[in-house]
């Protein structure tokens, strides 16, 4: 059926946009600007420059409308905490001596001072700088950053829409600061924000400002009716000033449920709803709530989550439903495409019938401008791109490499028994502890050493030919025995290899396993200048070969001590990868953990008596709403238990979580059965260490006492102290002691001296413990 034409041209926008450029640069800016290398003028003209760039790159491809204000030298809530104010006592004169570096050091910490707490992006794996607020707070408004990349657009001749995280989202972000009681709710101090958001939208409209987006994604979280009462006063007061541009409130990842009822009904003139599956019921809410009668609708019908292409068909008919429902209806990613790489024409590695499937980030574009044309114009002024489309997923669809008659047929054979131990936690631990016999608050590491410049230089000798595989691999060697031996020196318990011929976590992995695609340029921002390039989990999923057994069998040959086998967790795999969407999670999680399972199984057999399955995004990959919770948390810990369920009662199984609330997901954690976890406690001062204890955790625990993503180097009285405070929620018995997250993005020198004050650390405190007779 051809679609009749809108009656008003649609507009086609984005939300945000990739930061980084084609080629990382302002990774590179940064990093070197810390360095020294880099002047704070050469940084602030390369984010210029990048701006620049990604703006034309909008308009070129029928952006009609870009975003202003999403750029980030490191995050956009810390920008927003700039904005407003919000300024952290301790950071206050780094700030006023120089905006830059007191920015930096809100983000990164300094030797003397602590950084902001960092924590997951509601279910992505981006990052975020949690805002500390407390009772005394005073916000002040301070637009100069979203009004001067605003006038830099207008002047370069795009229609240009300012970018901000609304005023309800940004409290509910917040956590109280430092000293303030844990029960304080930032929601409290909406009366005194209001105003400064006031100014900073008066101050966008003399600036040039149409319209004004306020992203408020923590209205698809289940919310409470004195949260939707804050959110509907704020849109309220809001909508009700003279001095302001058009307000266009965004909501994205989720449904709305009870806030499309609430931001249908204010005084605002758009609202931006997500409508790509996740979100579908969206579209029957504003139904049910009567449409938005003189008001912009910008539908998000594009994934702007995934890199698969849209169904282009598809979403016509739903823009074609959603043309009754508003006054005008525009066009947009699901969300910013921060979240997923720059270019898909770029990977040409890739097949390039493969490739026609991906749509990275200028690829979505085109797709949104694509349907702007189609709804506008009718489905007759995009005949031909609805037919390649239509090939390209049939073409998808049909391929072998989506269906392995093979990997369906063990998936399907699964039992329950397969996914238990064979012994209890109570009896396995007695056998470990035979076994391994180690000390009281044993000391180990996460996994990941440095990735120092020297391992790049070889791995990028190896692809370019300059040295072959043998040469490659005693360097890998070198680098092993020199890690095992600073470990063994600095008195390390539970050792690792460190890890240095991997690239990542899962891109590792994805490379030996069947089902997935590499790229080579595929990066998207994991935090600040920390860069990740997600495999493509494109097709049913077995191992071929053994993938990490090798390396570990030759560490464990280098020392007496245990050695750490390292694998990623088949939760983390998909989250940190771009998942299919064909089939359910769940299904592709089974075929991940038989995969895994086959590795541990392999580093039993070699003699590895410590085997570590890393589940950081077990929580980032909870769904936004509890009444979806407990059908993921069913097949996550499936997973897990899945991949770790067929070993010895004498083989020790670690987990490992960072940079997450992990006190939504106690029951889950303890539902994985492993014998010992990890988590990151440094910056969030111990806190899952009660939340481990409130539930009644019954094994091991080593909570982080080294905040790795700062460059700061802890002393070991400041992680004995944590230690200390570790003690009063975990018994003695049961407390491991670890940095956060793995080494890798920190250098030697502040790993040596940072992990030998936490060996010294568990030294003191195990002393005392010895000597108090504990």
């Amino acid at each position: 059926m051809t679609a009749k034409p809108a009656a008003a041209a649609a507009r086609a926008t984005v939300y945000g946009y990739p930061r980084q450029g084609q080629n990382r640069e302002l990774k590179r800016a940064v990093e070197g600007y810390w360095k020294g290398r880099v002047t704070a003028d050469a940084v602030r003209q390369t984010a210029a420059d990048l701006r620049r760039s990604n703006w034309q790159q909008l308009a070129d491809a029928g952006i009609t409308e870009v975003p202003t204000g999403d750029f980030s030298y490191y995050d956009h809530v810390l920008d927003t905490s700039v904005m407003v104010g919000a300024v952290p006592e301790r950071h206050r004169a780094a700030v006023e001596a120089d905006a830059l570096d007191g920015f930096f050091a809100m983000a990164r910490g300094t030797q003397d001072v602590a950084p902001l707490e960092m924590t997951k992006w509601f279910d992505t794996n981006y990052h975020y700088l949690v805002p500390e607020l407390g009772p005394d707070t005073v916000f002040t408004a301070d637009s100069t950053k979203q009004v001067a990349e605003l006038r830099e657009a207008l002047a370069l001749g795009h229609a240009a829409r300012p970018v901000l995280v609304g005023p309800v989202t940004y409290l509910l972000l917040a956590k109280p600061a430092p000293g303030v009681a844990a029960d304080f709710q930032p929601l409290t101090l909406l009366d005194r924000l209001l105003p400064v958001y006031a100014q900073v939208l008066a101050d966008l409209r003399a600036a040039g400002a149409e319209w004004v987006q306020l992203d408020e994604p923590a209205l698809v979280q289940d919310r409470t009716p004195a949260d939707l009462n804050a959110a509907a006063r704020t849109y309220r007061e809001l909508g009700a000033l003279t001095d302001r541009p058009k307000l266009l409130v965004a909501s994205y990842f989720d449904r709305l449920g009870d806030a499309l009822q609430v931001l249908a009904a204010a005084p605002v003139e758009g609202l931006a709803l997500d409508f790509t599956e996740g979100a579908s019921a969206n579209l029957a809410d504003l139904a049910a709530v009567g449409g938005l009668p003189g008001k912009r609708l910008v539908a998000g019908v594009v994934n702007g989550r995934n890199v698969w292409i849209n169904d282009l068909q598809k979403s016509l008919t739903t823009l074609g439903t959603l043309l009754g429902l508003a006054d005008r209806v525009d066009v947009a990613a699901s969300c910013s495409l921060l979240h997923v790489p720059l270019d898909a024409n770029a990977e040409r590695d890739i097949d390039p019938q493969i490739r026609r499937w991906l749509a990275f980030a200028r690829q979505k574009t085109t797709e949104i401008t694509t349907l702007a044309r189609g709804l506008a114009q009718g489905t007759d002024a995009i005949t031909a791109e609805l037919a390649a489309n239509r090939a390209d997923l049939a073409s998808r669809a049909g391929s072998a490499i989506t269906h392995d008659p093979a990997v369906r047929a063990r998936t399907a054979a699964v039992t329950d028994a397969d996914g238990r131990r064979s012994q209890p936690y109570a009896r396995r631990t007695v056998a470990q502890r035979a076994h391994l016999r180690l000390p009281l608050l044993p000391t180990t590491t996460i996994g990941s050493f440095p990735q120092t410049n020297e391992l790049r230089t070889a791995r990028a000798d190896l692809r370019a030919g300059r040295i072959d595989a043998a040469g490659y691999e005693e360097r890998i060697k070198d680098e092993i025995r020199e890690v095992l031996s600073f470990q063994e020196k600095t008195g390390v318990d539970v050792l690792v290899h460190g890890e240095p011929e991997r690239n990542d976590m899962v891109q590792y992995f994805a490379e030996q396993l069947t089902g997935y695609l590499a790229t080579q340029h595929g990066w998207v921002q994991s935090y600040g200048t920390r860069y990740v390039r997600p495999p493509v989990l494109a097709g049913d999923i077995s191992r071929p070969e053994p993938m990490t057994v090798r390396w570990t069998s030759y560490a464990q040959a280098q020392t007496a001590k245990p050695v750490k086998g390292m694998l990623t967790g088949p939760v983390t795999m998909l989250a940190w990868s771009f998942v299919r969407d064909d089939q359910p999670l769940g299904d592709t999680a089974r075929q991940v953990a038989l995969a895994l399972r086959d590795e541990v199984g392999d580093l039993e057999a070699a003699a590895t008596s410590v085997i570590q399955v890393d589940e950081p995004a077990l929580r980032e990959t909870l769904p936004l709403r509890a009444a979806d919770h407990a059908e993921y948390l069913a097949w996550a810990t499936e997973s897990f238990r899945l991949t770790t369920g067929g070993v010895r009662p004498d083989t020790q199984i670690h987990t490992h979580m960072c940079y997450a609330e992990f006190g939504d997901i106690v029951r889950a954690i303890d539902d994985l059965d492993a014998d010992v976890i990890s988590l990151e406690a440094a910056r969030s001062h111990m806190q899952v260490a009660d939340e481990l204890a409130e539930h009644g955790y019954p094994r091991e625990a080593g909570p982080g006492v080294w905040d790795i993503h700062s460059p700061r180097i802890p002393s070991a009285q400041e992680a004995a102290a944590l230690l200390r405070k570790g003690l009063r929620a975990i018994p003695a018995e049961r407390l491991w002691v670890n940095p956060d997250c793995g080494l890798k993005t920190r250098g030697w020198t502040e790993t040596r001296a940072s992990l030998e004050n936490l060996v010294a650390a568990a030294h003191e405190v195990r002393a005392d413990l010895t000597a108090d007779g504990s």
